[in-house]
């Protein structure tokens, strides 16, 4: 298999770089054959061909009730089915739930996964962790977020970063755990950009691009004096990996802060005033819309979290009783600006000729127990839950894998959060056999041996 160990700078005019070259030359020098360095040439080939691919995950922070969602069940009690009543798509094989109808509107265009589950703990953060690496945290190996590895394999397409976390890295879920929203073992240089800050406010601006208006002779100056202290003091540091790790991540700062291209993407002004509308004017609906910019200007990869925290918020985290949310708020609340902002999301990727090269993947941490609880809430339930995609190569439409009659348990088809990811990562044309340094630079696995993508999906 090929191993991977970064993105080249220097290319071929077939569009390999030079690394990879010299990896296949090596290989041969060892008695690859002719038909195994053809298969590897085809195989550089096809990732040249997904290279404009890119992805927004959107991250349902809190876990919303599948039950509630896309996975009803009329025929069931109604302590178990719920409130809400299932609607007709425009698609003749997925009834969705009547508060999402803008999602009925376009369910033509994207394919739920009805039977995702895990065996970890009840708690969002471990959730978080699988959803979104692949993996749980063990043994202080803290895997990387799948737009980091995009981040390492291919780095970034313009001045803009290969990966931003709108409108900010999820906070306190409870767990006290790492959330899995940053680069691991892969180290800070690829963690990705967040915003930290609400793109819906009146004048919003993106902080860490307002330097002062001559950013030049100050500033370098400033530099210059301070690597003269360091190389006055620390002899060895240029040649560190700290040193190394100042360069790049000032180079990219640098970058961002001066480019006219970086500020017209996040520049959501630019927008006519019926587009912000048609996306919402609530945070997760200008996030949305600031993710198809962003995609647009060249960004590989945008993760937008519904939600920051599940405390003293109404979010999809319906316990039915304070700090928490209840189903009717859930109702009131949460679900008319997701499903406005998700409808408008994908219709614009589609007629904007987007949908087709951007995987837009809707994830959560585990679903929501089958029975209504004396709260009128649903509390936790990693045994069984919906996840959906549109885009990227997803044929949309379908339905794949079946709940019990009480949407409880995979009956057909269980997906693990693995092959979730997996499944992100072959939208985006990477091998799934690829490996990353991981820790002391031991070879790492994109994803664990045997996993693969939901082959159903495309």
């Amino acid at each position: 298999m090929l191993h991977l160990t970064g993105s080249g700078v220097a290319h071929t005019c077939d569009g390999m770089t030079r690394r990879d070259f010299l990896q296949i030359g090596s290989l041969g020098a060892i008695g690859l054959n002719l038909s195994q360095l053809l298969a590897l040439e085809a195989q550089a080939k096809a990732a040249e061909q997904h290279d404009d691919r890119s992805v927004i995950m959107i991250f349902n922070l809190g876990a919303p009730s599948q039950l509630d969602t896309w996975d009803m069940k009329p025929e069931a009690p109604s302590e178990i089915r719920g409130p809400f009543q299932p609607i007709s798509t425009a698609c003749p094989d997925i009834q969705v739930s009547e508060i999402f109808p803008q999602h009925a509107k376009i369910a033509d265009k994207f394919s739920l996964v009805r039977t995702c589950f895990h065996t970890a703990a009840a708690v969002h953060d471990t959730g978080h962790q699988l959803m979104q690496t692949g993996r749980l945290f063990t043994g202080g190996i803290n895997t990387p977020h799948a737009g980091c590895a995009l981040s390492y394999l291919r780095g970034r397409k313009s001045d803009l970063p290969a990966h931003v976390i709108l409108p900010e890295p999820m906070g306190n879920t409870g767990g006290g755990l790492p959330h899995g929203q940053d680069a691991g073992f892969l180290g800070k240089a690829h963690d990705p950009y967040a915003l930290m800050a609400d793109p819906s406010i009146p004048d919003f601006k993106v902080p860490d691009l307002l330097p002062p208006p001559e950013i030049g002779e100050a500033r370098l100056n400033r530099r210059q004096r301070l690597r003269s202290i360091v190389e006055g003091t620390l002899q060895n540091f240029e040649a560190s990996d700290d040193a190394k790790l100042l360069d790049s991540n000032f180079e990219a700062a640098f970058r961002l802060m001066t480019s006219t291209q970086a500020r017209a993407a996040f520049d959501l002004s630019q927008e006519p005033e019926k587009v912000r509308e048609r996306y919402g004017k609530t945070r997760f609906g200008q996030c949305c819309l600031l993710a198809r910019r962003l995609i647009e200007a060249g960004v590989r990869f945008v993760t937008v979290n519904t939600f920051l925290t599940v405390f003293d918020e109404i979010t999809w985290d319906i316990h039915g009783s304070k700090p928490f949310t209840s189903i009717e708020g859930m109702k009131n609340i949460v679900a008319p600006m997701y499903d406005q902002a998700y409808g408008a999301l994908i219709e614009d990727l589609s007629e904007r000729g987007m949908l087709d090269s951007t995987l837009v993947c809707n994830l959560a941490e585990f679903g929501r127990t089958p029975r209504v609880n004396p709260a009128g809430g649903r509390d936790h339930w990693p045994q069984c839950w919906t996840v959906y995609f549109a885009g990227g190569g997803v044929q949309g439409g379908r339905v794949v894998g079946k709940s019990d009659p009480i949407g409880a348990v995979p009956a057909e088809r269980p997906v693990e959060p693995s092959e979730v990811v997996a499944t992100v990562y072959r939208s985006l044309g990477l091998d799934l056999e690829t490996f990353l340094p991981g820790p002391a630079g031991r070879p790492f696995p994109l994803v664990d041996t045997g996993k693969h993508e939901i082959h159903e999906l495309f």
